[in-house]
């Protein structure tokens, strides 16, 4: 047994003790590129302010027109060029500025995701098997394509929208206050009354609900989509329809009702605050009246100069509505996305396999199971194995037989920490599985499974995924020693042609060699077999026997197996029934022991004469 001294680093997705929520968390994330986000929020600031430039222009060129009516040959000429100078550049550099603050923040969401989205599939990739299986597919795509996804229009678009809404009131009413107070306070209202509507509308506990209601709903029918998709050659073959494929109808219904209840519950607020702060107008008019007709102006020049200046008042008010709508929006994107991040989150707190700070390893690979316990959950309710002991020898074959749902595939799982055992211990050459480190101990395995993946790429690029570091000659080389050589020369492109396309689609015995030839590449010591010859017809199974010996010399090897003729030869067999090892032993000892074991062998060779009658 040998120790290697290897840096640790930490495993993907461990942050502080305590992670931020809420929208301390959402600040944390959208500021990793701190400059470049302040950066954008003050081009975003600047343009809004820049953009107020061409309406005191304007303003003042029809004051000038308005005082110089009766004669317009008294315009300054120059002046008023200038104002028109002056509102045109202020247009073009609130332009400019608002693309200068985009550019920066959109930078900063991109790279901000890259890092965010590379570091979530880390850590799911650092996750044992257990969250996979109970997590399904669906569910981790919405949250890398849609939940992460969504903090880039937060960062990219919301944050420099909102600090430009947030300031764009500010500036308004500092000009609105400057020209007449009176006037001022008046379109201060209702920008007051719409603030404490949008309070009311997003702070209340029914949208909160609803929101959840809403996500939940959202990652049902992405899962249902999923199945549905992955099924359609069923639906399509039993003539059904996504109607009859009930689950996945009702999720869509149920998602349907959820977003009508959570749009018509902002529908009286809504209503409410669109009304209110679209017609600003409403509350000025009275104002300028009782100050025009009840204020006593003293004479034609100012009465002129304030019915100049309730002209502009009523001008400007339009763009009131302007900043409050993007403040509605961006809160509204606020709850979905705090709610997105909580879902990451809940995947980036799931603590991956520990890793020992002192990785082993091994100088034999036997793989012995010492009294191991295991329940899915970790707390006893669903016990899955219970007190196993056996040891398969390097260099022999160990096959686990018993029936469906015994725990064969869950023991072979454990070999590689694709789950933690709850009690005892897996030890490989007698180290434990849990002193080593996690590269090294997935080095040493070889999954041969009866559902076979190959990824949509070339044959020759699917046999290397068994060995990063192998050339083609090596890919080529296993492919025949798994008989698969004969076969893929066939093909249009031979060991380029890539599975899938232009109606390419290889057999499952092809496929399973393709497997076969991935391990015999890997050469890990120990190979796990799990069902690998279920479903070949005879042809495709002798050619995968063959394959398999060349796969099992001088190794470890594990075979499940329900046809026991598969495993008559194997050096032990081991018996396991409802999570327990109940016998362990040759064939011809174990039909002797006219036990378990015995009882099986005769139903399956009964099973074997059977035949239809007439």
């Amino acid at each position: 047994m040998k120790t290697t001294k290897l840096e640790r680093s930490s495993p993907a997705g461990q942050g502080p003790a305590a992670r931020k929520t809420g929208m301390a968390r959402l600040w944390e994330l959208a500021l990793r590129k701190k400059a470049l986000i302040i950066s954008s929020c003050v081009l975003s600031v600047l343009s809004v302010a820049v953009s107020f430039v061409p309406f005191i222009a304007v303003y003042y060129l029809i004051r000038e027109l308005v005082i110089h009516f009766a004669d317009l040959g008294a315009l300054s000429a120059p002046y008023m060029i200038r104002l028109g100078v002056f509102a045109a550049g202020g247009a073009a550099a609130a332009v400019f500025l608002n693309f200068a603050a985009l550019m920066c923040s959109h930078v900063a969401a991109f790279s901000t995701l890259y890092g965010l989205k590379l570091e979530f599939t880390r850590h799911v990739a650092a996750l044992p098997l257990g969250f996979h299986t109970e997590n399904s597919t669906g569910k981790l795509r919405k949250i890398v394509d849609e939940n992460i996804e969504k903090l880039e229009g937060f960062i990219a678009h919301n944050l420099p929208d909102m600090a430009g809404s947030f300031a764009m009131p500010v500036f308004t009413l500092v000009i609105l206050f400057v020209f007449d107070w009176r006037l001022g306070l008046a379109s201060l209202v209702p920008v007051i009354i719409s603030y404490l509507v949008q309070v009311i509308a997003f702070s209340s506990k029914t949208a909160q609900s609803f929101m959840n209601k809403y996500q939940n709903s959202m990652d049902d029918m992405n899962n249902a989509a999923v199945e549905y998709v992955r099924g359609i050659s069923v639906v399509k073959a039993f003539n059904q329809t996504i109607y009859s494929f009930r689950k996945f109808y009702e999720v869509i219904k149920e998602y349907g009702v959820y977003v009508l209840n959570y749009t018509m519950n902002f529908e009286i607020l809504m209503v409410i605050f669109m009304l209110i702060i679209n017609q600003v107008y409403l509350f000025l008019l009275p104002v300028i009246i009782l100050v025009s007709g009840g204020a006593g102006l003293a004479g034609a020049p100012e009465y002129a100069s304030f019915a100049m200046t309730a002209l502009f008042y009523l001008i400007f008010s339009v763009s009131l509505a302007t900043p409050f709508t993007k403040l509605i929006y961006v809160s509204s994107n606020g709850k979905l996305i705090l709610n997105s991040i909580e879902r990451m989150d809940q995947v980036l707190d799931t603590p991956p396999l520990v890793e020992t700070a002192s990785p082993k390893t091994a100088d034999e690979y036997s793989v012995a199971f010492d009294r191991v316990t295991f329940t899915y959950n970790g707390e006893g309710e669903s016990v899955a194995l219970q007190d196993v002991c056996f040891t398969a020898k390097q260099g022999e074959v160990t096959a686990l037989v018993g029936p469906s749902g015994s725990g064969k595939s869950t023991l072979a799982h454990l070999i590689p920490r694709f789950y933690e055992v709850t009690e005892g211990a897996v030890k490989i050459g007698g180290v434990n599985i849990r002193d080593m480190s996690s590269e090294y101990l997935l080095s040493l395995v070889s999954f041969v499974f009866q559902d076979v993946f190959l990824f949509k790429q070339s044959i020759i690029d699917n046999i290397l995924i068994g060995s990063k570091d192998a050339g083609r000659d090596a890919a080529i080389a296993a492919a025949k020693a798994a008989q698969c050589h004969e076969f893929v020369e066939k093909l249009p492109r031979g060991y380029d042609t890539v599975i899938g396309t232009k109606n390419i689609h290889l057999s499952g015995g092809e496929r399973q060699r393709i497997v076969i030839a991935r391990a015999i590449l890997k050469n890990a010591p120990i190979i796990v077999l799990d069902e690998a010859t279920a479903f070949a017809d005879p042809e495709n199974e002798q050619k995968i026997q063959r394959a398999f010996e060349e796969l099992m010399k001088n190794k470890t090897v594990i075979i499940i197996a329900h046809r026991l003729s598969t495993v008559r030869g194997a050096d032990k067999i081991v018996v396991i029934d409802r999570g327990r090892m109940v016998e362990e032993g040759t064939h011809n000892t174990l039909v002797q022991a006219a036990g378990r074991y015995s009882r099986m062998w005769e139903q399956y060779t009964g099973a074997m004469k059977w035949t239809l009658a007439g």
